[in-house]
Order: structure tokens, then C-alpha cells, then sequence
């Protein structure tokens, strides 16, 4: 059995791979996963342009020797194909995060009937929340028929869920307007969701091209929908921005017009790869510094404030609530081979693809 794998150079995103090794013998207590699909949205460029900063690249290390080279992380579902773990066994399936790549080896620990983490030493080092998996058969969250927006989604809205629910526990920071940029993506459709279903009397201004403006009205998520050339035009009062786009000309622009009324600045992510240095943006801005919102923390958060069970209720009635919002706005269009995802990828980072469409690649 071979393993395929898109490299990417890390130093240059849009240098890209396709690269087959041989993952050898099978470890002791290890477990062999065939990746039967995954997705690709505009949150996994942010793990590609943050990687070096935040350890995503050290999850799946590349089969190639050669310096520089990394491999983007993924959502998605994976089938075992061979097991070395007494607990769990051949032909069952997990969720969780998974290489851009056909296969992956994990070593299990902490099995129980909804799932397990993997242990593997090189992955300890970085939040746990990236290292569980899901086994499908005894898992709630888990929906067959569902199984595409859960991809293209679930880790995107937990984000979301994640920002609406720092906000409200901080009372909004006394604001009465949310501004959202990239009002288009995922994330910022999961915040504007959970928002409008837990905070109703905050209103919901999304920022977007002016070619995303129709699909973005059609959610029915925002209150305003505003091109960024309009950003002059917005009604001054106080306000928190959550910056998805990670342009640095966008966020000085939203800053000089708010200034002191913004409280609270947010940055989440990067869809303009072209202008990403707002995440370094310097201490002339005015009104609030921006602030970099790891969402792992926060999910740690929530667990420990609530409990796993309640936590999960909450993130569970969000979700469901979301998936009502979203039915029928985006289209899941499923594509077979690394080569599609390698294409898909490259697509997403120039940001040339529809957001009226979710990719699901199935190597």
C-alpha cells in the first residue's frame, strides 16, 4: 500500500506537489486510516499562512526529506484499514483531522465507544482538540446524510460558535453593531447564525466583494450587507469588528471610520492571502488594537466553564440552528483524486472559488 501526499513549500503556498511514498510496516498499537474524504474552505489556507506560527504544519509531516516542505490540514472522514489496536477494528470509520493526502497512520490512546485521540508523540506538543477522532458508529453529532456540510461546516461554525460566545460572555464589549468582513465564508456565516439565534439585539453588518454581495443577501444571516468600498458609508456607533479577511488596507479603513467606537477588533483567519499582514498590523491603528483569536483556546474554555456534556448541547442546538439557516445555500460538489484537491486548494488560496459552493475532495 502506498500513500499519496500534496507537499506544499511553505515559503511559497502556491508551490505545490503531488508525492507518493511507502509508509512501511504498520507500529505496534497504531492504526492504518484510508481518508475516504475531506474538504477544502478558506480555513485551511489560514492553517497553511499561520502554520509556522501555530504548529499546524508539524501535524503530518512530510514522507519527503527535502526542507521547507509541509502538508495542509484537513477535515474529514477516514476508513481503518489496518489495525495493531486491539479496541478498534478493520472497516470501521472515524472523523477528525486528516493530511491533505490518501492515508494517514495514528496511534490511539484513550479509546472509548465515541472515539480516541491520537498519541503519536510529534502531535503532543499542539492542542488537543486537533488530535481527536470521532469513530462514526457511536458518535452523535454523526449524520449520514450529512456527512458533506459537517466537513465543509463543522469545524468552520465551531469557530464561530467559539466568537459569539466570547463576545456575549464579554457583553459585547458594550457594542450594539457587529461588523463581519469575508461575510461570504463559513465562519463568519456560523457567527452571524449563532449570533442571530443567541444575541438577537446585536445587529449583523457583513462586509464583502460585490460580487459575493447577492449570495451573502440570500443567507439571510446579516441585517446589512455592505461592499468593502462602502465601508465610509456605514453608520458610526459602537461597534466590534471580526476580521476574517486578513487584508491590512481593509482593517486600517474600518478602524479610521469607527476609531473609538469600535471596542473590540478580532482577527480570525486569513481569506485575502494577498494582504495577510494584518495579522502583524502595528500599534498605529486607531481605536482597540487588533486581537488574534485562537479558537482551540476558547474551545478549551467552553469545556472546562461547562462540562463536555453541556458543552456539547451548546454547540449541538448552534449547530442545528445553523444548518436550518444554510440549507440550500451552498452546493456540495464532490471531486475525486489528490490532483482535484492540489487544483482545489490552489483555487482557494488565489481566492478564485465560488463561495456558493463546498468542495468535498474524496482521494
Amino acid at each position: 500500500m502506498t500513500f499519496a501526499q500534496v507537499q506544499v513549500r511553505k515559503d511559497d503556498l502556491s508551490d505545490t506537489r503531488l508525492v507518493e511514498t511507502d509508509p512501511g510496516a504498520l507500529a505496534e498499537g497504531a492504526v492504518r486510516l484510508a481518508i475516504e474524504s475531506f474538504s477544502v474552505t478558506a480555513n485551511n489556507i489560514t492553517y497553511a499562512v499561520v502554520g509556522d506560527g501555530f504548529g499546524y504544519w508539524n501535524f503530518f509531516p512530510p514522507a519527503s526529506q527535502e526542507e521547507g516542505l509541509g502538508i495542509v490540514p484537513m477535515w474529514g472522514h477516514a476508513r481503518v484499514v489496518e489495525s495493531n489496536k486491539d479496541e478498534i477494528e478493520v472497516g470501521e470509520r472515524v472523523y477528525g483531522y486528516l493530511p491533505m493526502a490518501s492515508g494517514l497512520d495514528v496511534i490511539p490512546g484513550k479509546v472509548s465507544a465515541s472515539g480516541f485521540v491520537d498519541t503519536a508523540s510529534h502531535r503532543q506538543p499542539m492542542s488537543p482538540i486537533y488530535n481527536q477522532y470521532a469513530r462514526l458508529a457511536a458518535d452523535p453529532e454523526h449524520d449520514p446524510a450529512r456527512e458533506g456540510e459537517r466537513m465543509i461546516f463543522g469545524p468552520l461554525f465551531k469557530t464561530g460558535f467559539l466568537i459569539e460566545y466570547f463576545m456575549r460572555s464579554e457583553e459585547w464589549f458594550g457594542a450594539r453593531d457587529l461588523v463581519l468582513t469575508s461575510a461570504s465564508s463559513k465562519t463568519a456565516m456560523g457567527l452571524a447564525s449563532v449570533a442571530q439565534q443567541n444575541s438577537p439585539d446585536i445587529r449583523r453588518i457583513g462586509l464583502t466583494s460585490p460580487g459575493n454581495v447577492e449570495f451573502v443577501e440570500k443567507t439571510g444571516l446579516y441585517d446589512k450587507v455592505s461592499t468593502y468600498d462602502e465601508v465610509g458609508n456605514l453608520s458610526i456607533g459602537d461597534s466590534v469588528l471580526v476580521d476574517f479577511a486578513g487584508n491590512a488596507e481593509l482593517l486600517r479603513r474600518i478602524h479610521e471610520h469607527f476609531g473609538n467606537t469600535l471596542k473590540y477588533s478580532c482577527l480570525v483567519g486569513v481569506t485575502h492571502i494577498e494582504a495577510r499582514s494584518s495579522l502583524k498590523a502595528g500599534g498605529d491603528l486607531p481605536g482597540p488594537q487588533p486581537v488574534l483569536f485562537f479558537a482551540p483556546d476558547h474551545a478549551v474554555a467552553l469545556f472546562k466553564e461547562h462540562g463536555p456534556e453541556q458543552a456539547g448541547k451548546l454547540v449541538a442546538q448552534g449547530w442545528h440552528g445553523f444548518l436550518a439557516h444554510v440549507a440550500g445555500t451552498v452546493e456540495i460538489v464532490r471531486k475525486q483524486g489528490l490532483e482535484a484537491a492540489r487544483e482545489t486548494y490552489l483555487a482557494m488560496l488565489a481566492g478564485d472559488v465560488d463561495p456558493s459552493k463546498g468542495i468535498v475532495i474524496e482521494p
